[in-house]
């Protein structure tokens, strides 16, 4: 008896049923614990916003398309609903033999050429914010007379001042370092530097020159604009405005660049112009106090014949 319990189909059935029951459950509770976790719809639909004025533009600009796209996207599957039910097979009834409808078809490619003009015009109009830098605030980092751009592709301010850092993409870890000579001799002219985490004065138009050692990387902080490729051998820029003073922006290496890709973050740092100048001032003298260190430490390893004064050729 129990031999043809278990061989029995209608309890193989039940069976059946009550497992898929319980991973429809189980996959109902993971969605619902991810749509209901706190972050989960933040900028789920758009791009951020809010750090810089290139993101803002950049996420309006989306917002326009996407606005556009739903529409479009309403009308269409509204259509072919309303099209599925009121077409539906009937019993008894002959559909009708229809070989197209040229006013119809003039209009939807019509319809869909001017949607194509619109986005095209509206991003030309946007285009200028998001690719030219304004000038830095009144509040912002003093900065000195208008310096020739360096490049064409470098992005200015109307009236040339800027702050330039440099950054440098290796694996796994972004180097910045600050000042206009950070690109063409940033060691003799000791220039500040900092790891992963970059400090930026409020209200300043920040210029960057990125850069890469070993594979592509791609520098992206999505509250202050789009994601830049860092490509050994070329120079790239993209700029920022930030104006949150003690915000702190996260970001992340947007290009597949080796195992640890994922440990690629970056951070910026947003301070007053007057912190910013004292970190400035701090941080190059705890550089040159290391860099006393590492001269102490080779010249008592020289003295006492741990290393030798030169390379012998």
């Amino acid at each position: 008896m129990r031999s043809d319990a278990k061989n029995d189909p209608h309890r193989r059935s039940a069976r059946g049923a009550s497992r898929r029951r319980l991973g429809l459950s189980l996959a109902l509770f993971l969605v619902a614990s991810l749509v209901l976790a706190p972050a989960a719809f933040a900028n789920f639909l758009t791009p951020k916003s809010g750090g810089s004025p290139n993101a803002d533009a950049i996420h309006s600009l989306y917002l326009i398309v996407l606005y556009i796209a739903a529409v479009v996207f309403a009308i269409v599957e509204g259509a072919l609903f309303y099209s599925v039910y009121k077409f539906r097979a009937k019993k008894g009834a002959v559909a009708a033999q229809i070989h197209g409808n040229t006013k119809l078809e003039i209009g939807w490619t019509v319809g869909a050429a001017v949607i194509l003009v619109v986005l095209t015009t509206i991003t030309f109009l946007k285009l200028p914010s998001i690719l030219n830098p304004p000038n830095s605030s009144a509040d912002g980092l003093p900065l000195s007379g208008g310096v020739l751009t360096a490049s064409t592709t470098e992005p200015s301010p109307p009236n040339g001042r800027k702050l330039v850092i440099c950054i440098t993409g290796r694996q796994y870890i972004w180097a910045y370092y600050y000042g206009s000579a950070c690109e063409s001799d940033p060691y003799s002219s000791k220039v500040a530097y900092s790891y992963q985490e970059m400090y930026v004065p409020a209200n300043t138009t920040i210029v960057l020159h990125i850069q890469a050692l070993d594979v592509i990387h791609s520098w992206w902080v999505p509250s202050l604009g789009g994601k830049v490729d860092a490509v050994p051998g070329y120079t790239t820029y993209t700029w920022f405005k930030a104006s949150k003073v003690g915000a702190l922006y996260h970001g992340q290496c947007a290009e597949l660049c080796g195992r640890l890709h994922a440990a690629m973050t970056a951070l910026v740092k947003v301070l007053t112009p007057t912190q910013y100048q004292q970190w400035i001032t701090q941080q190059k003298a705890a550089i040159a106090a290391a860099d006393q260190q590492v001269l102490q430490l080779r010249n008592q390893l020289i003295q006492t014949g741990n290393l030798t004064a030169s390379i012998p050729s």
